[in-house]
């Protein structure tokens, strides 16, 4: 199984960009398909985006579509999450996430198998 180690987070201004990494190790990597997932303090853990094993199809959570964009990059064993247009409602802890599904529309929590440590994401306002 492949570990996880996110980065990139840290603390920008409302409407400001970030660009979270998460790194894998192994030669597995593009066996799995990505996920990101956030939480935010006194809030579950959420959905954010997932992509599929090519990297060639998507799926975003309406709450983020068209700011936040799932990426990635398999010869650098790298997923990436753009943040655009950053609202305080973005705060949170955000994880990296990797699960062997058959799909790019995994957006529940039990179908992923190995998490990262997470990496937090602070906008002020």
């Amino acid at each position: 199984q492949v570990q996880l180690v996110e980065s990139g987070g840290g603390l920008v201004q409302a409407g400001g960009s970030l660009r979270l990494s998460c790194a894998a190790s192994g030669r597995t990597f593009s066996s799995y398909v990505m996920g990101w997932f956030r939480q935010a303090p006194g809030k579950e853990r959420e959905f954010v985006a997932t992509i599929s094993r090519g990297g060639r199809s998507t799926y975003h959570d309406d709450s983020v579509k068209g700011r936040l964009t799932i990426s990635r990059d398999n010869a650098k064993n790298t997923v990436y999450l753009q943040m655009n247009s950053l609202k305080p409602e973005d705060t949170a802890v955000y994880y990296c996430a990797a699960g062997d599904g058959a799909s790019a529309t995994m957006i529940g929590e039990g179908q992923y198998d190995i998490w990262g440590q997470g990496t937090q994401v602070t906008v002020s306002s």
